[in-house]
């Protein structure tokens, strides 16, 4: 006679069943946990917790100190301008671009000559190696300059002035001669998109000035930044140390921060689905071992077991979780010793 009976090879495999499917459980919740912790420490490299708003740039509770990806087109509530041109613009940033024509030494080799250029930087001439004939001026009439916008929204969110600057793109401004002052209008004309002050701009001379704008075009962008109140401002506290980012076009959020893993998701279903593999685990051991079917029992001990997995695997890694796992754990005794103890009463009062 076979030394394993049909009943024996049942309950053989019916603890092998139990077991996998505890350990599925087990496996399930601490695969979850072991995502999450390198998701968050991933995250934690980029200034913190991270909220994907995506288009709904609406301002919400709870959104304080989050890094946040937000989609959509900068508005400009209040515009730079360049008053001592008269210029303003409904962009983000206005660049004053101003070059002098001037003499530039050129070096080929042992051979040095010199040409006539529109240039950005005064280009100091006493240091030519010819400098007879090809003196510049000593100064700019008028420099090159920056303005902001003082208010740019993206949504609910204002931008602080660090975000504003870093804001991709340029564009090309046409003058507005209606807005130059009387002064100004007297020594510039225009010729393409600059205001000149030669009298033959195809021919211009050593000395002469232009001027031209560009500013930042409104179109969608995506911003990568920590939220402070109502504002969207660069993180401080990061490894990089520029703490946001910022991508012309929707632009989905593991493209800007490749580095990151891929955060788990319905985090609750697969912390459900392993207290419940665990639990069937337990039933299917029950049944094996000729106890009674007790779903309550089968549900406290696999709670026990899943609890005590993640109590552990928490600990000193997030408090609150870990504390959440605790409690999971203790209903989990609390239940199965209940259980038990009822089993045992009711053993009793039948003998």
């Amino acid at each position: 006679m076979s030394p394993f009976s049909g009943a024996s090879m049942r309950c053989v495999v019916l603890h092998i069943v139990g077991v996998l499917l505890m350990f599925a459980g087990v496996m399930l919740v601490a695969l979850t946990a072991h995502s999450l912790m390198n998701y968050r420490l991933a995250a934690n490299r980029h200034g913190g917790e991270i909220m994907d708003l995506g288009s709904d740039t609406s301002l919400q509770t709870g959104q304080y100190g989050h890094m946040a990806r937000v989609v959509g087109t900068p508005s400009v509530v209040e515009p730079p301008s360049d008053p001592e041109f008269g210029q303003k613009v409904n962009t983000p940033v206005l660049v004053r671009h101003v070059e002098m024509f001037q003499w530039r030494e050129l070096h080929f080799g042992s051979a040095i000559s010199y040409e006539l250029a529109w240039m950005d930087r005064l280009l100091d001439a006493s240091r030519f190696d010819q400098p007879v004939g090809h003196a510049n001026p000593a100064s700019f009439p008028i420099s090159g300059k920056k303005f902001d916008a003082t208010l740019v929204q993206i949504g609910g969110f204002r931008l602080s002035p660090e975000l504003v600057r870093a804001l991709p793109g340029s564009a090309t401004v046409e003058p507005d001669m209606k807005s130059l002052p009387a002064n100004l209008a007297a020594s510039f004309s225009p010729y393409q998109q600059y205001l000149t002050t030669s009298t033959q701009p195809d021919s211009p001379r050593v000395g002469d000035v232009r001027v031209s704008w560009d500013e930042i075009p409104l179109r969608e962008m995506t911003i990568f930044a920590r939220i402070d109140g109502d504002r969207l401002v660069p993180a401080t506290d990061v490894a990089d140390g520029k703490g946001y980012d910022i991508e012309v076009g929707e632009v989905p959020l593991l493209d800007m921060l490749p580095d990151m893993p891929i955060p788990p998701d319905y985090l609750v279903f697969r912390r459900i689905a392993a207290v419940l593999l665990a639990a069937l685990g337990a039933f299917v051991l029950l049944v094996a071992r000729n106890r009674r079917r007790d779903p309550l029992l089968a549900l406290g001990l696999g709670a026990l077991v899943v609890g005590v997995m993640s109590t552990v695997l928490w600990l000193g890694n997030d408090t609150w979780t870990m504390t959440a796992w605790l409690l999971v754990t203790v209903l989990g005794m609390a239940l199965a010793v209940w259980r038990l103890r009822w089993h045992k009463r009711r053993a009793t009062d039948r003998l």
